[in-house]
């Protein structure tokens, strides 16, 4: 079993930064890929970013390509999503998750472990 907890998340204006974290605890978490998903009321949750294991091989959202950055420290068994340049658009709750393995997939339904969201809130 992996446990995920987010943090990070809040109120910001358009063009502003966040970044968030999502701790890991439980099983070796240094042997998964990662991902962080987002979902706004009414739509499908939706891969924005991930990272491998090794490599680290990264993929982003189209729709956050050049703003948004997946790092992870495995000693600290932590993920981070780095977001600059905020857009309205960007409000949603992320989840971080993770598939068993190490590699990423952009459908929700391949990740097992799931942490509960945090809020992010742009305003224009």
């Amino acid at each position: 079993q992996v446990q995920l907890v987010e943090s990070g998340g809040g109120l910001v204006q358009t063009g502003g930064s966040l970044r968030l974290s999502c701790a890991a605890s439980g099983r070796t978490f240094s042997n998964y890929a990662a991902g962080w998903f987002r979902q706004a009321p009414g739509k499908e949750r939706e891969l924005v970013a991930a990272i491998t294991w090794t490599g680290p091989s990264t993929y982003y959202a189209d729709s956050v390509k050049g703003r948004f950055t997946i790092s992870r420290d495995n000693a600290k068994s932590t993920v981070y999503l780095q977001m600059n340049s905020l857009k309205p658009e960007d409000t949603a709750v992320y989840y971080c998750a993770a598939p068993r393995g190490n590699y990423y997939y952009t459908a929700a339904s391949r990740y097992e472990y799931w942490g509960r969201g945090t809020q992010v809130t742009v305003s224009s």
